[in-house]
C-alpha cells in the first residue's frame, strides 16, 4: 500500500550520480591544511571568496592530486585565471596595528 504517492514509482527508477558537486570526503584529512587556511581565509573576509581564490585553487588541486576528486581543468572550475603564488588579500578592517 502507498500512502501519499502513486504506487509504481520505484518501477523502473535508475539513480546517477550528478555530474559534478558529489565527491569523496577527505576522511585522512590528506588536504585539511589547505582546506583550513580557505576557511580562515572566508572567515578573515566575511565569507568574501574573492579574495581567497587562490587558496581555493591550491585546495582543490591537492584533492585532485589525491585522488579525492576527479582532475579538471582550472577554466571548467572559474580558476583559469587565478595565480596560486598569489597571497589571498585581506579586505577586513579588523586587522591588528601597531602604534
Amino acid at each position: 500500500m502507498s500512502f501519499g504517492r502513486p504506487p509504481s514509482i520505484n518501477v523502473g527508477f535508475k539513480t546517477t550520480a550528478p555530474d559534478r558537486g558529489s565527491f569523496p570526503l577527505d576522511h585522512y584529512g590528506e588536504c585539511k591544511d589547505k582546506m583550513q587556511l580557505y576557511m580562515d581565509c572566508l572567515k578573515t573576509n566575511g565569507s568574501a571568496s574573492t579574495p581567497c581564490r587562490a587558496l581555493s585553487k591550491g585546495y582543490l588541486d591537492c584533492r585532485m592530486a589525491k585522488g579525492l576528486m576527479e582532475r579538471d581543468e582550472w577554466r571548467n572550475l572559474g580558476l583559469a585565471n587565478v595565480d596560486e603564488d598569489k597571497r589571498p588579500l585581506s579586505t577586513s578592517k579588523n586587522t591588528e596595528t601597531m602604534g
